[in-house]
């Protein structure tokens, strides 16, 4: 049980594995109001940084879902170099079927809406561990500009248009759903550089290490070609958010 390969391959460098620093993943905590004891649920935590730091600033009490092994690893050697090993707990497991025993103040899942089908059914899936008057957290893409070709919404490596929203859209979506955005913290375009531009000296090194590698032809294809794609497309027409949501009563 994991994910594809190709991505244990190009994030293993990362810590965060979307498009946001550890300076608005703060910011984002701040903003939170995040109380000592509160406890936190990630599905799909990645490398753990975002509850390994919000131990260690915040007091939270937090546990993280993630399909990666490699990733999972990563979280538990955070927590143990940051001193929280105690307060954070990293499962290897399917976040798809996870509901936590002791309901969460905050449940999150940041970019990984697949795990329910969509923001909707991973949202369903979140208010089933989320304590009454709790918050959820989406982190999510949307157009900062509507791409005016097809061809700039395939180098966006999206389907169609319609795979995501503007950002007013997008807000009005969690309306929709019977939700209140209470708060966002958007990336920026340093925090896109650090989550894409990592990756292609993460992949020259992998390729260096593993010449023979079944796939280092996808790696080295990739390395080739994703600085151009993501400077003409992904940098200029996609944002990217985490939006702070509570049920309407």
């Amino acid at each position: 049980m994991d994910i594809p390969r190709i991505f244990n391959i190009t994030e293993s460098a990362h810590r965060i594995h979307n498009p946001i620093t550890p300076e608005k993943l703060a910011t984002l905590g701040a903003a939170l109001r995040l109380e000592s004891g509160t406890r936190v649920l990630d599905l799909g935590s990645g490398s753990g940084e975002m509850l390994c730091t919000w131990a260690r600033d915040y007091g939270v009490i937090a546990t993280g879902i993630d399909l990666s092994q490699l990733f999972t690893e990563q979280a538990k050697l955070r927590a143990e170099e940051l001193g929280v090993a105690d307060q954070v707990r990293f499962i290897h497991g399917d976040a798809a079927v996870y509901v936590a025993d002791e309901k969460a103040g905050v449940a999150a899942f940041l970019g990984a809406t697949w795990i329910g089908g969509g923001v909707a059914g991973t949202v369903d899936l979140l208010v089933q561990s989320l304590r009454p008057g709790g918050i959820i957290l989406s982190g999510e893409p949307y157009w900062q500009q509507l791409p005016p070709t097809e061809d700039v919404v395939k180098g966006c490596l999206a389907h169609s248009i319609s795979d995501f929203l503007t950002l007013p859209e997008l807000l009005a979506s969690f309306g929709h759903l019977g939700y209140d955005v209470v708060e966002m913290v958007l990336a920026d375009q340093d925090g896109w550089d650090r989550y894409e531009a990592a990756k292609w000296l993460t992949m020259r090194r992998w390729l260096e290490a593993n010449p023979g590698d079944e796939l280092a032809k996808e790696v080295r294809a990739q390395l080739t070609s994703e600085p151009g794609r993501y400077a003409a497309y992904t940098r200029e027409y996609l944002g990217w958010g985490v939006f702070a949501l509570m049920p309407r009563r």
